[in-house]
């Protein structure tokens, strides 16, 4: 392995390896993983790749007291929930999550008001123990994959209005 350029080295050593001045040829995607040109892959358990995935957490944990939980919810798994969603958003965008894709998550599921009696049933069902993600993987691509695409695709202050009228509005009418 070649030693960084900072490194003081003997002058009168000799080198033993050298980088050729270029590569031939052009570059290509040939790679198993590489998926330039075609869509990403699609179905059970792929999930949305997008940069910097990770940082949902950080936002996840400024957000998490600002959670109306019904009783038997619990902020572990609204948030593993929450981020599925958010990390969804924000692969349809091509880009890192930020606070709107989490708050976007929390709104359409009703963690930041009072939620129908409804909605309350059916996240709880949901999202129930979907934070031990190594058995619960499926459970909270499920949570990802119930919200319509074009709900999340949308404006924040549109989505809240949408759920205000009707909470079904944001799984496409058919809860």
């Amino acid at each position: 392995m070649a030693a960084p350029s900072r490194v003081p080295t003997s002058p009168t050593q000799a080198k033993h390896y050298s980088s050729p001045p270029r590569r031939s040829g052009s570059w290509r995607a040939e790679r198993p993983g590489e998926t330039i040109g075609a869509a990403h892959p699609s179905g059970p358990a792929l999930g949305n790749p997008g940069p910097d995935q990770g940082y949902v957490l950080t936002l996840a944990a400024d957000l998490k007291g600002q959670l109306v939980l019904a009783p038997g919810e619990h902020a572990a798994d609204v948030m593993a929930g929450a981020c599925a969603v958010a990390l969804r958003r924000a692969s349809m965008f091509g880009r890192g999550p930020m606070c709107e894709d989490l708050e976007m998550a929390l709104t359409l599921f009703g963690f930041l008001s009072e939620a129908d009696d409804g909605l309350v049933e059916m996240r709880r069902k949901l999202f129930a123990e979907v934070h031990h993600t190594t058995v619960h993987y499926f459970a909270t691509r499920e949570i990802a994959d119930r919200v319509d695409a074009e709900m999340l695709k949308g404006r924040l202050e549109k989505a809240k209005k949408a759920v205000e009228r009707d909470w079904r509005s944001a799984f496409g009418g058919n809860e």
